[in-house]
C-alpha cells in the first residue's frame, strides 16, 4: 500500500509515534497546473533544511514521536475510479490513525484528498469542525463533469458531511459560489479581513463560531494557494492579494489546541525553485512543535 520515503525527523515506529505523517501522490483533477501529486516527496526532502529546535516553544522535534508511512500506492487505480478509491484509501488511512489515538498529517496532493480526511473525522467524532485556509471558495456543485473535484470540495464537505465548516483567506470564487455562501449561511472569511484584522482575530472569530454549532475538535486544511503567490509561487492556481507565512504560523498556533487532523495541499513544485515545499514542509513542522508544546 505505500512506497516509503521519509519526513526529516519522522524516525519513531508507529506504535510510539504521537504523529503519522503519509503522502496522497494525486491530481487527477487539477485544472491550471499539475504536478501536486510531486508535493509529498518534494516537502520530505525540503525538511532536512530546518534546525530540529523550535525556540518559540522550546521544543527539539527529535524529542517527538513521529512515523512516516510513505505515500499512498496511487499507480494501480483504474483511471474512470481514481477519484472514489484515492478517497477511500486516503479515509481508511487516517481511520487507522484515528483508532490508534494517533494524530494524521496528510502531504497532498490535491485538496480533493480532504473530502476523505474530513469523512473519516466525521465518523468518528460528532463534535469536529473543519477549518480550510484556501484562495478559494471551492463551492461548486461539479466542475469539468466532475463532482468530486478541487473546485468542489468545501462545497462537498458541507453538502455531504457537515456545516461546522469555516473558510479562511478566500479572494476567488465565481458568482453562483458567492451566491450560494450567502444563501446557506456558509462561514468564510475573506484575505482581506485577514490582512485588516489579523489573522489572530479571524481564527478567533472561526473558532468561536464553530462552537457555537457544537465543535469542539478541529479538522485543519491548508490549501497553498491561499498563500500569497509572491512567497508561494509553486501551486496549482496561484491568486494574487493572499496570505503570508506568517499568518499561516498564527493560524496553526491557534488552533493546535484543537485540532486534531491535519493537511497540506496543492503544491506543485515544478513552477518554482523549491519555495513552496520548503514553506510547506516549515508548516507541517510548525504543527507538530505546536500541538507538541500545547500536549504538555
Amino acid at each position: 500500500m505505500f512506497e516509503r520515503c521519509v519526513f526529516a525527523d519522522a524516525v519513531s515506529t508507529y506504535e510510539d509515534a504521537r504523529f503519522v505523517i503519509f503522502g496522497v501522490p494525486f491530481d487527477a483533477t487539477s485544472s491550471f497546473r499539475r504536478g501536486s501529486a510531486e508535493a509529498p516527496d518534494a516537502m520530505r526532502k525540503a525538511s532536512y533544511n530546518f534546525e530540529t529546535y523550535n525556540d518559540f516553544y522550546g521544543i527539539d522535534l527529535t524529542s517527538v514521536p513521529v512515523h512516516d508511512l510513505g505515500n499512498l500506492d496511487l499507480s494501480y487505480l483504474d483511471l474512470d475510479r481514481c477519484v472514489d478509491d484515492m478517497l477511500c484509501m486516503t479515509g481508511d488511512t487516517v481511520r487507522g490513525a484515528i483508532r490508534d489515538s494517533k494524530v494524521p498529517i496528510v502531504l497532498g496532493g490535491e485538496h480533493t484528498l480532504t473530502y476523505g480526511c474530513a469523512r473519516a473525522f466525521v465518523e468518528q467524532y460528532d463534535d469536529i469542525g473543519i477549518i480550510i485556509l484556501d484562495a478559494h471558495l471551492d463551492l461548486r456543485d461539479e466542475y469539468l463533469g466532475a463532482k468530486q473535484s478541487h473546485a468542489c470540495v468545501s462545497r462537498n464537505i458541507i453538502d455531504d458531511l457537515t456545516d461546522r465548516c469555516a473558510l479562511i483567506g478566500v479572494r476567488s470564487g465565481s458568482a453562483e459560489e458567492y451566491r450560494y455562501a450567502e444563501e446557506n449561511g456558509i462561514m468564510w472569511h475573506s484575505a482581506d479581513e485577514v490582512s485588516d484584522a489579523g489573522m489572530e482575530s479571524v481564527m478567533r472569530q472561526a473558532i468561536d463560531a464553530l462552537s457555537d454549532r457544537g465543535a469542539r475538535r478541529i479538522y485543519l486544511s491548508i490549501d497553498s494557494d491561499v498563500i500569497d503567490p509572491g512567497y508561494a509561487p509553486g501551486v496549482g492556481n496561484p491568486e494574487p492579494f493572499g496570505l503570508d507565512p506568517r499568518d499561516l504560523r498564527a493560524a496553526i498556533r491557534m488552533a493546535a489546541p484543537q485540532v486534531c487532523g491535519f493537511d497540506i495541499v496543492e503544491i506543485s513544485p515544478g513552477y518554482d525553485h523549491g519555495e513552496s515545499a520548503i514553506l510547506g514542509a516549515r508548516l507541517v513542522r510548525e504543527f507538530i512543535a505546536a500541538k507538541s508544546a500545547r500536549q504538555k
